[in-house]
């Protein structure tokens, strides 16, 4: 939220500087996010007189002037401006001033042969109007030389950040409030006048939805002339980001923005009948005043007329109804929403304002009369007009509520000692009642306030959250327990175990574009896509991390890089049973481009293929925990790998642990990615937890003699997985046989067409005593027994 230091000090009485108040803010939880001093963008600009006035030699549309800047000799400019004559005071940018509204600089310069030593400027050009018909004409006895920020009163401006919970602060007296209560200055009452009515209010007005508009004030104005507001209303709403409009809509803003209550005003020749909040029909529209059209539901609440909508209740006016230069009897609403009814039309409509913004956070009910009474007061002073009686229809909810305390709690909970007196003025001055028994009464602007908890943040953020001395929390004795939950310890291991293995870790939005999804789709085409995304690139809920590490491929590699190792760890997104969102960790790991760069000894550069991504894969399962010797390769990895260039490793048919292979480069060129690209995915969550064995590891014990290794060589399909082989083989005699590895692929003179030759080390670990002859060749019978079951023959 945006204020001015002239719009704070309406209603706070100080002589605190910007850097004070600033420094207050934050101490009391309003965190400051900037200050904006427009004096630093109107620094080199000048007041200047305009001693002559020229026709330009070379330009019809041009006159040279010669300009007195109260300093030395007087200074030669063109300029263009319609009114540029002599006598006339206005602003001079000299050189080196940077013009607000380009964000150019100016600099001395000939223009069409003619030297320019800086510009006249108008109003839009410093951002301090529209008007850009003519430079800006200051009174004659404007002083001469005198820099423009200093003479113009240049107003600092606040950007404070309120959290949610804060709804009282949405207004700057809010702000004033808690400023006062922190001693930086005295809180000045809100000065409203109560105006009576001097003739009854020529429509009905009621609410036919309670539980979406509780209650609804409202009366008439007649006999007022809208135009453009005055130039202190004005400069208020611009400080806050505001566009003045007109003065009805101006004066509506300006009581939202400073105590917070959202208003509305209807040009009343514009409505029919009697004016009233009811549930909308499903499929009615409303063109809002942003110009769009929405189509509404019976769950939203609108104010219409006998003849259709003219308000989105709570969030934004309807064009058709907005009052204009022409108004001359305006219709005033000030009601009172229910928060949770704004709060969902707002999202299912994705139309956000500063009146929704205020509503479902939760706008103080008491205010309405009060609020009504500003409106009036501030319409009939600057419009003119006549008010009507007052019609309220409905109740608003009861917004005080009491709260037992106990000051010591101030010390148990806040950590700092705060004396009962100081703690009962700093509630005071916050506008909370209490009696002699502590019984907090909380005002009705303070809706986050539910329990004696809220009460002891009040207290000390006001004592000050900076002077609460800085405690360890206390941890017991001894040697700290593991904090780390079997999940985290599994990321933490595989995190380290990528990184170790020279892959460089990423970090990717879980949100991508919806093609992007639905190519890493579940095969059905449907991903989960967000209702109110970030942006249309953000819609859809990955279903996989390669999409993510893909863009991150393409950007590094459109920079120069050739070869790339990069992993995510994550969640992705699936679609579980009846429809829920189904969460499910798991790790990326992308290989692109170059895999050993060109040189003398290794040759042209090497890239990487599905073997490497199957070795990162087993690496990275073994560090997880997966029993990677019982994993299965089988199949092909899905429609996103080439073709004969993927598998997935598997625990059984059905437990899929990993997928790895190379990406298609249909893929790839979706992507827009120009490098051949390995990829890999491991599904953390399908690793099956380890049985616990204790706390401590068991003693090791090498074997006591040393182990035995046969080569055996076996014909088989050329189809075969080897792993298939090295598995059936290892489980061939379990008592003996502690490793089995493959270190031959054959396929040439010899082979027979269809067939390869698989070479295998069995390492076998002898127990008590050594193997005879005849104990080895009863091993080698059964290993070779076991190939057989595959096809295997053994090679002579």
């Amino acid at each position: 939220m945006k204020f001015s230091l002239t719009w704070l000090k309406d209603h706070l009485e100080t002589e605190a500087s910007v850097e004070e108040i600033s420094a207050k803010l934050n101490a009391i939880g309003l965190e400051v996010e900037g200050v904006e001093n427009p004096a630093d963008r109107l620094s080199g600009f000048r007041i200047a007189k305009v001693l002559t006035a020229q026709r330009h030699p070379n330009a019809d549309k041009l006159q040279v002037l010669t300009v007195d800047t109260g300093e030395g000799d007087p200074l030669q400019v063109v300029c263009g401006a319609p009114n540029a004559r002599a006598g006339l005071v206005g602003v001079l940018g000299m050189p080196g001033a940077v013009v607000p509204a380009g964000g150019f600089e100016l600099k001395k310069s000939a223009i069409r042969g003619v030297e320019s030593n800086g510009m006249m400027c108008s109003s839009r050009e410093l951002e301090l109007g529209d008007d850009h018909s003519g430079i800006i004409e200051l009174p004659a006895d404007a002083p001469i030389g005198t820099p423009f920020a200093e003479y113009h009163g240049a107003d600092p401006v606040f950007d404070v950040a309120i959290t949610p919970n804060r709804p009282d602060c949405m207004g700057v007296y809010g702000i004033a409030r808690d400023l006062a209560a922190a001693g930086l200055g005295t809180l000045k009452p809100i000065a409203v006048q109560d105006m009576a009515g001097s003739f009854p209010c020529p429509l009905p007005i009621r609410t036919d939805d309670p539980e979406g508009c509780p209650a609804f004030h409202g009366r008439v104005i007649r006999g007022v002339k809208n135009g453009a507001s005055p130039q202190w209303l004005q400069d208020r709403l611009k400080s806050a980001g505001q566009r003045p409009i007109s003065a009805l809509v101006d004066i509506t803003n300006y009581v939202m923005l400073a105590y917070g209550r959202p208003a509305h005003a209807y040009d009343l020749a514009k409505l029919n009948g009697a004016i009233f909040a009811r549930r909308a029909h499903d499929g009615e529209t409303v063109l809002a005043l942003n110009g769009k059209e929405y189509t509404l539901a019976a769950s939203m609440t609108v104010i219409a007329d006998d003849q259709g909508v003219h308000d989105i209740a709570g969030i934004m006016g309807g064009e058709h109804s907005g009052c204009t230069e022409d108004t001359t009897d305006v219709l005033l609403e000030v009601a009172y929403f229910d928060p949770e009814r704004i709060g969902d039309t707002g999202r299912k409509l994705n139309l956000t304002s500063d009146a929704r913004q205020r509503f479902e956070r939760g706008v103080d009910p008491a205010f309405l009369d009060k609020g009504l009474a500003l409106l009036t007061q501030l319409i009939v002073e600057i419009c003119g007009g006549e008010p009507s009686e007052i019609i309220r229809a409905g109740e608003a909810p009861q917004g005080t509520k009491v709260v037992s305390y106990d000051p010591a709690l101030a010390e148990r909970l806040g950590g700092v000692a705060i004396a009962e007196d100081q703690q009962r003025a700093t509630l005071r001055a916050l506008g909370f009642a209490s009696d002699a028994r502590w019984n907090v009464i909380v005002p009705s602007w303070r809706p986050d306030v539910d329990g004696a908890a809220d009460i002891v943040e009040e207290v000390v953020r006001i004592h000050g959250l900076d002077n609460i001395a800085s405690t360890p929390l206390p941890r017991t004795d001894g040697v700290a327990r593991p904090t780390a939950t079997p999940v985290q310890q599994l990321e933490r291991k595989v995190r380290r175990a990528a990184a170790s293995r020279g892959a460089h870790e990423a970090v990717t939005w879980s949100f991508l574009p919806e093609a992007d999804a639905a190519a890493f789709s579940d095969g059905n085409g449907a991903v989960w896509t967000l209702a109110n995304p970030i942006s249309e690139d953000m819609k859809a809920m990955r279903p996989s991390l390669l999409p993510g590490l893909l863009s991150a491929v393409r950007r590094n590699v459109d920079r120069g890089a050739s070869g790339l190792r990069l992993f995510e760890l994550g969640r992705r997104y699936l679609r579980g049973e009846g429809g829920h969102s189904d969460e499910r960790l798991t790790l990326g790991l992308v290989l692109a481009g170059e895999k050993t760069p060109r040189g003398w000894a290794t040759g042209k550069a090497q890239g990487f293929d599905a073997f490497d991504a199957k070795a990162e894969a087993l690496a990275l399962l073994a560090e997880g925990g997966a029993p990677v010797d019982n994993l299965q390769v089988m199949g092909e990895a899905g429609p996103q790998f080439h073709p004969g260039q993927s598998a997935t490793l598997r625990l059984g048919p059905k437990t899929v642990l990993a997928r790895f292979g190379m990406l298609h480069p249909a893929l790839l060129k979706q992507f827009d990615v120009g490098v051949p690209v390995a990829a890999v995915e491991l599904f953390l969550d399908a690793i099956p937890a380890r049985k616990s064995s204790g706390f401590a590891r068991s003693a090791y014990a090498p074997p006591a003699l040393q182990a035995v290794k046969r080569d055996f060589a076996f014909l088989v399909d050329a189809a075969l997985p080897a792993a298939d082989l090295v598995r059936t083989v290892k489980g061939a005699d379990k008592a003996n046989i502690v490793a089995v590895r493959l270190f031959d692929d054959f396929r040439g003179a010899g082979v027979p067409e269809g067939k390869k030759s698989l070479a295998v080390e069995v390492t076998l670990q002898p127990g008590d005593k050594s193997y005879d002859e005849a104990e080895l060749k009863a091993i080698a019978e059964r290993v070779t027994a076991a190939a057989a079951k595959l096809g295997a023959v053994l090679r002579g």
